[in-house]
């Protein structure tokens, strides 16, 4: 049932309490305290094409923006990356008070509509819905926002290159969060973004894979280094996880074969670039291999191209209203995946006037500009650097049994930058051992790690995918938190 109130047309700017549509009104307040029988059905702004001409609909939006014109008011509707114009004009159907009504209106306000869906002459460019626009015969205000809001929303969607500090949102605080959330493009991103962790895990369950949940908190540094977030346990001291790396690996030796995780990353680096997060969504795996690592690169470099399709095939909706604000090119991708050595690489950068030793490590610039010269060669965005130095690798990399300067590990790139690091694993615990010594990290810290492979381990890899990072270079955008719902950073924590 539904309680009813005062429900005066156009006459209050406030929701009041319990008040709901009187069958004679044609505008006002409401706000649903208690369930009831439904007595409209709401269509989706999507769903608003030609095909629903001369039809009444009901309709429940955000008010994108309001212009009033003697004795029409021109209402911009939003649902999600989709909106749809609005005219409430004074006519058998609508009055002058409520033509006033809608008008003042706060933007954001959440309200009912009832209206005819009209086809109209000249495409409307400034809304998704171009064919069709709405006469509203009545109209309720479900939610109604504050006059003043913090940020403007037509400030956070500018075209790219402008309002760049509104955008990544610099300052934190919860409700201009929530505004850029709001936004047609931040809309895109996240149902991307959520599509590209659907593809993630129906690709790898076709291929045998099985997803498992790793502990956050644990008692050593996963990898062993020294960028970890320390945290009181009880009368000791844990670790926040830099990666299911130990995890990963005793699946694989207590025989599951193939095993992913999705789930967050915390790495305490006070790295403040366009790409790094205090916390991020990692897309892990790991998977034993009959012969040679490289049945793991192309496991998950199908993988990728899976999910590089998925999107392409499926999400241009999303990829269009995106790249409206912030214009890209095309991904591209092969198929099978390009791979490289590291030394081609290195010969390539050298070629173009670039100078480092065979076994330095690349640095942000070299990587980006080997994208580039890839692009320009292969015609791709997507690759594999194989066979990095041994040196610039972590401690549980396998040696390549071929050239000791080198090793068994790799990174994927996507325009240019790296979002996988991955490797073949040192199986054997003598090896491991003189492995962690020679970087000379305490045995002590990681003995439960080394334990894990002496009762007999199959040889194995896998690597680690920041989905943050992913959807970001996917889209072309040009900063990680864009694609990092309530981002982490070393200077922000809210909200």
């Amino acid at each position: 049932k539904r309680r009813r109130g005062q429900e005066l047309l156009g006459r209050s700017r406030r929701p009041s309490a319990v008040s709901s549509p009187v069958a004679a009104d044609k505008a006002g307040n409401e706000m649903f305290m208690f369930a009831s029988e439904p007595d409209r059905k709401l269509v989706r702004v999507q769903d608003l094409t030609p095909e629903k001409a001369d039809q009444l609909i009901w309709l429940r939006a955000r008010v994108h923006t309001s212009r009033a014109k003697g004795k029409q008011c021109f209402l911009v509707l939003r649902q999600q990356q989709f909106n749809v114009q609005a005219l409430v004009a004074v006519g058998d159907r609508a009055s002058k008070q409520m033509v006033k009504f809608a008008a003042n209106i706060t933007k954001e306000s959440i309200v009912d509509v009832e209206a005819a869906v009209r086809k109209v002459e000249q495409k409307i460019e400034s809304c998704s819905q171009q064919d069709v626009e709405l006469h509203v015969e009545r109209i309720f205000v479900i939610s109604q926002a504050e006059a003043r809001l913090p940020l403007q929303l037509e400030d956070a969607v500018r075209p790219d290159g402008e309002g760049e500090e509104v955008r990544t949102e610099k300052g934190g605080g919860c409700r201009p969060r929530l505004q850029l959330l709001e936004t047609t493009t931040s809309q895109a991103v996240f149902r991307l973004q959520s599509g590209v962790c659907q593809l993630f895990r129906d690709t790898l369950t076709k291929k045998g894979f099985v997803e498992i949940q790793t502990p956050k908190i644990i008692s050593a540094a996963s990898e062993g280094g020294a960028n970890v977030f320390t945290v009181s346990y009880f009368k000791t001291s844990a670790y926040l996880a830099q990666s299911p790396q130990l995890y990963k690996q005793m699946c694989i030796c207590a025989d599951f074969d193939k095993v992913f995780c999705v789930g967050p990353v915390f790495r305490a680096e006070d790295s403040n670039t366009h790409r790094h997060l205090t916390e991020f969504v990692g897309l892990d795996i790991e998977m034993a291999f009959n012969y040679h690592y490289h049945e793991v690169i192309e496991s998950i470099t199908d993988t990728m191209v899976q999910i590089f399709k998925g999107l392409r095939d499926n999400f241009q909706t999303e990829i269009q209203t995106v790249n409206k604000q912030f214009p890209s090119e095309p991904f591209k991708f092969l198929e099978p995946t390009l791979r490289l050595e590291y030394t081609e690489g290195v010969a390539m950068l050298r070629e173009a006037g670039v100078e480092m030793g065979d076994e330095d490590d690349l640095s942000t610039p070299n990587e980006k500009l080997l994208g580039r010269l890839v692009k320009e060669k292969y015609d791709t965005d997507f690759y594999v650097l194989d066979k990095y130095p041994l040196a610039v690798r972590p401690f549980y990399t396998m040696p390549d049994p071929h050239n000791p300067k080198y090793s068994n590990s790799y990174d994927m790139f996507m325009r240019g930058e790296e979002i996988l690091s991955g490797a073949q694993r040192v199986h054997d615990a003598q090896l491991l051992t003189e492995r962690a010594q020679h970087h000379q990290i305490d045995l002590e810290k990681i003995k439960s790690y080394i334990d894990s492979f002496r009762y007999g381990a199959p040889p194995h890899a896998g690597g680690g995918i920041g989905l943050e990072r992913v959807c970001m270079l996917y889209l072309g955008l040009h900063n990680v938190r864009q694609t990092s719902m309530f981002p982490r950073d070393p200077k922000r924590l809210t909200p």
